[in-house]
């Protein structure tokens, strides 16, 4: 029998597979003085500092993303979702990282890469519109679709009573980043992303394309034969996250049966992460606080 020193090592090497924070992708070194975009105190420091939670709503966001007819189409065009939409989530799950928790010139250094990426991200709709993923509408879309997931997911997943004040800070907080990267109107309060899922739904679609995208997501090979129940549960864990709406346009509601099961695992498996990994984004953060 290994020890328990052993069974955690080997979980956070199995989740570092995953998301590649073992690989050095992301320096989350700050220098004295510079708290980054927000900082220890900040409302995006708690929402983005539990893995479990982020992964399952990075899952949901991609989900959401990919309705919007500009955003599936910059996925379709320009990348190679079948055989990589864990490497999408993996990115995503690393830029946020870098950009809540890196120093001011690590998040800089990250937003002016995804701008260079989407300079080179364009193309035409099957109904011949032009698209570009540098288009503010569409970033505002992006940002919207993952803030309001990873909001859900911590107060699902995480801690259900968190403040309606808190809640608005870390929307307010976040908006610098998308701002950054060119979106314009970002909606700043709950009751603003409420207004704009609303405003927005009539331009949302989903057809053959939107469901291979999905299916690609949600079927992806594990990283390892070890993570692949915990990787179905977060993927589940995910569509759980979907306002109702949009989980019926994926044609992937779920009978509420089966929520309490999806919950208490995502629980265990939010536990069990928690105490092995040592050196999440948050913690190395913080031990530098």
């Amino acid at each position: 029998m290994g020890s328990m020193g052993d069974i955690r090592d080997t979980i956070q090497r199995q989740v570092h597979r995953l998301v590649g924070f073992g690989d050095g992708a992301v320096d989350l070194t700050r220098p004295e003085g510079d708290d980054g975009l927000f900082g220890p105190g900040s409302a995006a420091w708690i929402v983005h500092g539990d893995f479990t939670a982020m992964m399952a709503g990075g899952v949901a966001a991609l989900l959401l993303q990919m309705l919007h007819p500009g955003a599936l189409a910059g996925v379709w065009d320009h990348s190679n979702f079948r055989r990589d939409m864990l490497g999408r989530l993996r990115r995503t799950a690393q830029f946020i990282s870098g950009t809540t928790y890196g120093a001011t010139a690590t998040a800089e250094a990250l937003i002016g890469k995804v701008r260079i990426i989407h300079d080179r991200v364009a193309g035409t709709l099957p109904d011949g519109t032009a698209y570009s993923a540098n288009d503010p509408d569409l970033l505002t879309w992006v940002h919207v679709a993952e803030v309001a997931s990873f909001l859900a997911a911590h107060r699902r997943y995480r801690d259900p009573s968190f403040p309606t004040a808190q809640q608005d800070r870390y929307l307010t907080e976040y908006a610098i980043v998308a701002e950054k990267l060119g979106a314009t109107g970002v909606p700043k309060t709950q009751k603003q992303v409420d207004a704009y899922f609303a405003a927005i739904r009539p331009r949302l679609r989903a057809d053959h394309r939107t469901r291979e995208v999905a299916r690609a997501l949600l079927h992806q090979q594990p990283a390892s034969r070890a993570m692949a129940p915990a990787q179905t549960l977060l993927m589940e864990g995910g569509i759980d996250l979907l306002p109702d709406w949009a989980a019926r346009m994926h044609g992937l509601e779920r009978p509420s049966v089966g929520r309490p099961a999806v919950r208490a695992g995502m629980a265990g498996i939010g536990s069990v992460l928690r105490w092995a990994l040592r050196d999440g984004s948050a913690t190395r953060a913080s031990d530098q606080g």
